[in-house]
């Protein structure tokens, strides 16, 4: 709230007080009275010529309060300066108003506390006129002030008082709130003396922006001796008194955002000190103890650091957010009620939408009437002619289920079939697997006995060339058949181990026999089971053929297995082994 503001206030109940037959307006003679006195109080020169130049077409006629703000503006507010005093300018208007309007029957505080009140309503009232102040400014002064006169906060109370206040639209004016306070209703059990004493500390805060005030001690800049001082602590300067009745002012510690504060040890015998450090000088104090110590160091920090970021001192930053949050909800509860009303105003032409629709049912209802005699007549017509279509898409429908259910039974049939081929098509594949896997076993087999054939020729190739060496070695001399003689033993003892190595060898290839036995049991037995399967498709089906084995005309018999040389290979083998055999043994 600035300083116009704050001015206009005072100067609307002074205003209002002169309105005695309460028209709104006031004359002007009374008028140039309250214009000379606020000159006077705010120190700005009075020009009375300009309040008939101003209303000189309404000589005798009252001037109303639109009609005296030009004036007030231009010749008064415009030209003020603060640098008047601003308890003489409240007091001046309180005299005016409070003579009219101040009730002091039962009251139980003095004119002094009154003229307090009317300050501390002016600073929390709201900022249009009539003047009122709203219920949550009215709980925090009197929260405030109970708090000041150590008595117990009592919610309760207050909400029936609230609900008293409902048809007076939850607010008061001021000598209401005057009389509130006057006589007791929220500080029972507190004697005058209390309630002055609270109602004072909250009008030092509020009004006269006292945040701290108490006795310390102060170190001398020129003696420096300690002496006891009277503190004063306001946002932007500590004044500090020989006493608290403030009549003797000592000197002022003016505050600014490159202050500080900051604790000191104990010296001198002195405890809980503190200093106070500004551009020019430094101020050491001492607190009584180390609770009012950190109190007073917390204050002046505070408003340091208030000064330094630009802001109000807390309770006018505090009314500003109350009143901030106040305007917000009631923006918002306008903007609901004009909503509400909106959809009031909606529901009232959906109201009568709904009237005029109804109308037009119960014309049309007669009309559907009259509609549907005509249509039961024509319904009756057209029932019997239904009936016996009904009846024909009966027998119709019967028809079509029993062609339906017979399709059925032939799809099932069908898919059974077509699941039976193909669990017989997966069995079929395992069958041909057993058989390719059979060959590859017979393949393997073979193989193996063609090893041991060759291996078996060799070794009889080798003890043919032995015994033909044996038989060449006998017509040589009889020096030589000793040496021989040796040789052949040697050469005996070779056959005997090549003949070990040749009897192994026939075990192998019976061994190998009997496996190539087992492998052809199991390609019969396969090639069976081939067989059986390609019958049973074959009866089915007729569409799948089976892989047929190998030709089944008689194989050859060697003593080397079954099938292991074609008959031009055994006619080979054995022409060349009696070439060997005949052949005459070459002299050694």
């Amino acid at each position: 709230m600035g300083l116009r503001d704050e001015l206009l206030k005072a100067i609307w109940h002074a205003f209002t007080a002169l309105d005695v037959d309460k028209s709104g307006k006031v004359s002007k003679s009374q008028l140039k009275v309250l214009s000379h006195n606020l000159c006077t109080v705010m120190k700005i020169p009075h020009d009375p010529v300009a309040l008939e130049e101003h209303f000189r077409d309404d000589d005798e006629g009252p001037v109303s309060n639109q009609g005296y703000m030009p004036y007030l503006n231009r010749f008064i507010l415009d030209k003020v300066q603060d640098n008047f005093d601003r308890m003489d300018f409240n007091r001046m208007c309180w005299t005016l108003c409070a003579r009219k309007n101040l009730n002091r029957n039962h009251l139980l505080i003095s004119d002094d506390d009154a003229f307090k009140i009317w300050c501390i309503f002016n600073f929390l009232s709201e900022e249009k006129y009539p003047l009122v102040m709203v219920a949550e400014e009215i709980e925090y002064f009197l929260r405030k002030l109970t708090d000041t006169m150590g008595g117990s906060w009592i919610e309760e109370r207050f909400e029936e008082y609230k609900l008293q206040l409902s048809s007076k639209h939850q607010c008061l004016i001021v000598w209401e709130m005057i009389e509130l306070v006057g006589k007791g209703h929220f500080s029972k059990g507190m004697d005058r003396q209390t309630l002055s004493m609270g109602i004072n500390e909250v009008f030092q805060e509020l009004i006269l922006d006292m945040l701290k005030q108490g006795y310390m001690m102060k170190k001398g800049h020129k003696r420096k001796n300690w002496t006891e001082r009277w503190f004063l602590l306001k946002p932007s300067v500590i004044s500090y008194y020989a006493s608290e009745d403030l009549t003797e002012k000592k000197g002022d510690i003016l505050l600014d955002g490159s202050c500080c504060v900051e604790s000191l040890p104990d010296k001198e015998g002195k405890k809980c000190l503190f200093y106070v450090k500004c551009s020019e000088k430094s101020f050491e104090i001492s607190a009584s103890d180390k609770k009012k110590k950190q109190e007073w160091i917390q204050a002046i920090q505070t408003c340091i650091t208030l000064l330094k970021v630009g802001r109000p001192a807390p309770h006018h930053e505090a009314r500003e957010k109350r009143r901030e949050l106040r305007q917000k909800q009631q923006a918002e509860q306008e903007e609901l009620e004009l909503r509400m009303t909106e959809l009031q105003t909606a529901n009232e032409n959906k109201q009568r939408e709904l009237e005029a629709m109804r109308k037009k049912l119960e014309e049309a209802a007669a009309n559907a009437t009259e509609e549907e005699r005509r249509r039961q007549q024509t319904q009756d017509e057209l029932q019997d002619l239904y009936r016996v279509e009904m009846e024909k898409e009966k027998m119709v429908r019967h028809q079509m289920e029993e062609q339906v259910a017979q399709k059925s039974s032939e799809l099932e049939q069908y898919l059974q079939r077509v699941r039976e081929l193909e669990s017989m098509y997966h069995r079929l594949e395992e069958a041909l697997e057993d058989e390719r896997q059979a060959r590859q076993d017979e393949e393997t087999v073979r193989k193996l006995q063609a090893s041991l054939l060759e291996e078996e020729a060799s070794k009889r190739a080798e003890l043919e060339q032995i015994h033909l060496y044996q038989q060449q070695t006998i017509s040589q001399t009889q020096a030589e058949k000793q040496e021989l003689e040796r040789e052949r033993l040697a050469k005996e003892s070779a056959l005997e181990s090549a003949m070990q190595q040749l009897q192994q060898l026939e075990a192998d290839r019976q061994g190998a026999l009997e496996q190539y036995e087992e492998v052809m049991k199991k390609l019969a037995d396969a090639a069976n089971n081939t067989k059986s399967w390609k019958d049973k498709v074959t009866h089915h089906e007729g569409l799948i053929r089976l892989i047929q084995p190998g030709p089944k005309h008689p194989q050859k018999i060697t003593n080397w297995g079954p099938a292991a040389f074609t008959e031009a290979e055994l006619s080979l083998r054995e022409k060349d082994w009696q070439v060997k055999k005949n052949r005459p043994a070459t002299p050694q």
